[in-house]
Parts: C-alpha cells; structure tokens; sequence
C-alpha cells in the first residue's frame, strides 16, 4: 500500500505543554507512537543482545520494541523518575518473548555509566549491539545566561557516557559482529540558535562515530549513527523547545510535520542486522525532507 509521507500520521495540534525534565511519554500530548501496533519484525536480530540508553521513552523506546520483535534480547538504560514509561516498555518487550531487562540510573555517573555495561552484558548473558539513545535538551537562545552547570551536564550525558560505555564494551564484550550506534541529530550540522550545547555535542558524536568506525572495523565492530530531526518526543516539551515554538514543532520541514519515534526504528534495525555488513562510518538521516 503506498502512504503519502506527509500524511502518515496526523499528530494534530500540539497544545502548549511543559513537563519536568526529562519527561515523560505518558505525559505527552499528543502521545507518540513508537510502533507499539504497527512495528512487524522479521527475525533480522535473531540471538542478539542489545544495551540501549534511554530506552524507556521516544527513540529508544521505539528502538526497544522493535529489536525485540526482531529477535533481540534487550536492555535498557534509564533515569530512575522515568520508571513509569520503563514498565511499559518492559511489558512490551517481554510480550515478544524476548527477554527485558531495565537497568535505572543517571549516565551522568561515570561509575554507573560504566558498571552499566557490565550488568547488561551479565543480565542478558551477552552483548553485541550498543545503542547510545540517551540525551540532554535544554532550550537556551541567550549565550550569555547558558549556566556552566548545564553546559557540564549536557556534554556528560549526551558525549562523556557514550564514550565510558564504549569503552567498556569494547574493552571487555565486544567481538566481530558486534555493532556500535550512536544517536546523533540533524543540529549536528544545522544547529538551533536556541540548543548550542546540545548541538555541539551532536556534532562531537558525529565525528566520534565516524573516527571510531575507523579506529574498530580492522577488530570487525562497525560503528554507525543515526540523525533524527523534530521527533516528536518527551524531550520536547520538557524545555526541549521554547513554549513558543513547540506548538509549530515539525512545520517547518519538507514533509510539513513532525516524525514519530516510530519512524526511526527501521534504521536502527537496518545498522545493527547483517544486512548492514558493509556499512560503517555512516549517518542515516531521518529527518523529514531537511538536508543534513
């Protein structure tokens, strides 16, 4: 059946909202879809075993559900206040059959960060896909009033914790076969006047990405990244966005609307299966019609 891209999901009005960060999929207006009713698998990641970091809610949420139905036993990394949109995706992954297994702390951590690796690799009785997911959004348009505080934060979390957790993986679990995928962003080479650190660290992940693919595919670990533009997630509306510009979220794309987390599954399952045997160093943009 052919869709018209721009009309494949209607998310409607978008009404001003705010949450506390880092927010949360039960809370969203509208709600997003992550493929819960429509994600079918095919088997692509039979027997692998995946860590992905924020995976309770938007991308890595979608990401969950859609390596379990693939096959694929998984884990995932989240903040202990997100619990309630992590039983939901537990629920969700263990109805595949798969195994779950939900591993709540603060990547800003270095020693979880790290022990996370660890305790999936144990918990899952191996690992061979990483997925970075987890993110810090704060809107800030004025340079001058962006708090040393947050600039720390952002960069521990988004750029800091990628690099612990590869470390660890690659140190200790990771062997030929074995994928890396990072989630970088489409800011990474248009940056938002209003997300300066957020973007800088999206561009950091970009060249980490591209400069560890190098570095790992002589040990045959492939390493890719996946640059989502406006997906509409819990990041958003929990000072993700300002107020303002939250409610036209996504217009201003080609395709005129924002993406669902949904829509980013496909490229994750296509990096982390052998279809993508011959494919390292690379960023799939999923961005609604935006050039990268």
């Amino acid at each position: 059946m052919i869709i018209d891209p721009r009309n494949k999901y209607s998310i409607g009005i978008i009404p001003i909202q705010h949450q506390k960060e880092p927010g949360l999929d039960a809370k969203l207006t509208p709600p997003a879809d992550h493929g819960e009713a429509s994600y079918k698998g095919a088997g692509k990641l039979a027997g692998r075993k995946a860590l992905i970091t924020g995976g309770d809610s938007g991308i890595g949420r979608a990401v969950a559900i859609a390596y379990a139905r693939e096959g694929a036993d998984v884990a995932i990394s989240f903040l202990p206040s997100e619990q309630t949109d992590a039983d939901d995706v537990f629920t969700a992954i263990e109805q595949t059959g798969q195994l779950a297994v939900a591993l709540p702390g603060d990547l800003a951590d270095e020693k979880f960060a790290r022990k996370l690796v660890h305790d999936a690799h144990d918990a899952l009785g191996g690992l061979d896909i990483i997925v970075n997911n987890a993110g810090k959004q704060i809107f800030n348009d004025d340079i001058t009033t962006l708090p040393t505080e947050q600039l720390v934060e952002t960069f521990t979390v988004n750029l800091f914790a990628m690099v612990w957790i590869v470390q660890e993986a690659v140190k200790h679990y990771l062997k030929p076969g074995a994928t890396i995928i990072n989630t970088t962003s489409i800011v990474a080479t248009q940056p938002s006047p209003g997300l300066i650190d957020y973007a800088a660290t999206k561009g950091a992940i970009t060249t980490l990405t591209k400069g560890l693919s190098q570095q790992l595919a002589p040990k045959g670990i492939t390493v890719n990244g996946v640059a989502p533009g406006p997906i509409w997630t819990p990041l958003q509306p929990s000072y993700g966005q300002s107020p303002e510009k939250l409610t036209k979220f996504g217009e201003d794309t080609p395709l005129g609307r924002p993406g669902q987390p949904a829509e980013l599954a496909g490229a994750y399952v296509y990096l982390a299966s052998a279809d993508a045997s011959y494919v390292s160093g690379e960023i799939i943009g999923v961005t609604g019609g935006r050039l990268r």
